[in-house]
């Protein structure tokens, strides 16, 4: 019988390698591929906490070759700004803040990738992410699960995958622990096994969102006022595009208790501050919705939801609104919930959907 074939998606770092290794021992023919994603400036083209630079893909092209599998470099820079970069200059020029690492896997590595695996006649694309695909024998649906290792779960990052994404993808790591795999990585003598995990956003190494967003756009930032809830002002602003939700650090004021950034008047350009107890609120609606463990919402459902990556999930009421978007009103209040951010349902360990933060 003749193997299946897989494209691991190889980032460099330790989770895409030994998910490559591992599905190798399991009989599947593996090609390697990295995707040159941004035009990495010579001074950058060393490690970093970011992915995707220059020595990730030859970390990726050394495994390769010591595991004795073909590895390519795919060029998807113009998809990468076309539908990531953009995206997120567009959404945060629009008071959002947006999270680019989600639109990479719902429009790049499971859309794109999975597009050109497909050409190249493979079975399926697998990456390093922790998470565990099911197909639940009832309903027939493929299923998204939460990883083993609750520390390194990332469903929230891959809450918009569809089920034919889903039918194609291969998750290796998603019933082990890191521990397990760095161990695999020095057992197969893996020269980034001990390799630090990519932190910041690959196109932003040095987290600087407002430099990058006044380059990319060409326009300086305009500053304003920083008003209260009754439009008081407190004080300047340095521009929009350099304050998010929740944040209290950085703001240049003073105040006899903390004040939060808790809104933006894009219109009249103005960041709004409150205090940490107006930060709360009990619902928000979302937006852009993608349905996995059912095929729609119909009817108002009992449901936990995360509204950011390391957010404690919190029960909710989601209800299905007008335009497909859903009202969630949470049983206890929650804080700083930020437009743009995602929100993600949960029921137990399966990811039921999720969508984007319209409002509160």
């Amino acid at each position: 019988m003749e193997s299946k074939k897989v494209l691991v998606a190889m980032s460099g770092g330790v989770d895409s390698s030994v998910a490559a290794a591992l599905l190798q021992r399991q009989g599947y023919t593996v090609t390697g591929a990295t995707l040159k994603l941004t035009e990495t400036p010579p001074e950058l083209q060393v490690y970093q906490k970011t992915c995707c630079s220059m020595n990730d893909c030859f970390d990726a092209r050394d495994v390769a070759h010591k595991m004795g599998f073909p590895h390519y470099v795919f060029n998807f820079k113009e998809y990468f700004e076309q539908d990531v970069i953009r995206q997120f200059v567009e959404s945060y020029m629009s008071g959002q803040t947006p999270n680019p690492c989600i639109n990479c896997n719902r429009y790049i590595k499971f859309d794109r990738m999975l597009q050109r695996a497909m050409v190249l006649e493979q079975d399926y694309l697998a990456t390093g992410h922790y998470a565990i695909i099911e197909k639940d024998p009832v309903s027939g649906r493929w299923l998204l699960r939460k990883a083993v290792d609750p520390g390194k779960d990332q469903t929230y990052m891959l809450y918009a995958m569809t089920q034919y994404q889903l039918e194609h993808t291969l998750f290796p790591l998603g019933r082990m622990y890191k521990s397990e795999v760095r161990k695999v990585a020095e057992e197969l003598g893996l020269a980034n096994a001990s390799k630090p995990d990519s932190q910041d956003i690959c196109f932003v190494p040095d987290g600087d969102y407002a430099a990058f967003l006044e380059q990319y756009t060409g326009k300086t930032m305009e500053p304003g006022n920083f008003v209260d809830a009754n439009g008081n002002v407190l004080g300047r602003h340095k521009g929009l595009a350099r304050y998010t939700i929740g944040q209290r650090k950085g703001l240049g004021l003073s105040f006899d208790r903390p004040r939060y950034v808790a809104g933006k008047d894009m219109e009249n350009n103005t960041v709004i501050l409150k205090t940490n107890e107006e930060l709360f609120a009990d619902r928000l609606v979302a937006g852009d919705l993608n349905w996995i463990a059912i095929e729609a919402l119909k009817e108002p459902i009992r449901l936990n939801a995360r509204i950011r990556y390391h957010h404690k999930e919190q029960p909710a009421r989601v209800e299905p609104l007008e335009e497909g978007k859903a009202l969630v009103v949470f049983d206890q209040p929650q804080r700083a919930i930020t437009p743009g951010q995602a929100v993600v349902f949960y029921d137990g360990d399966i990811v039921v959907g999720g969508g984007t933060i319209l409002n509160q």
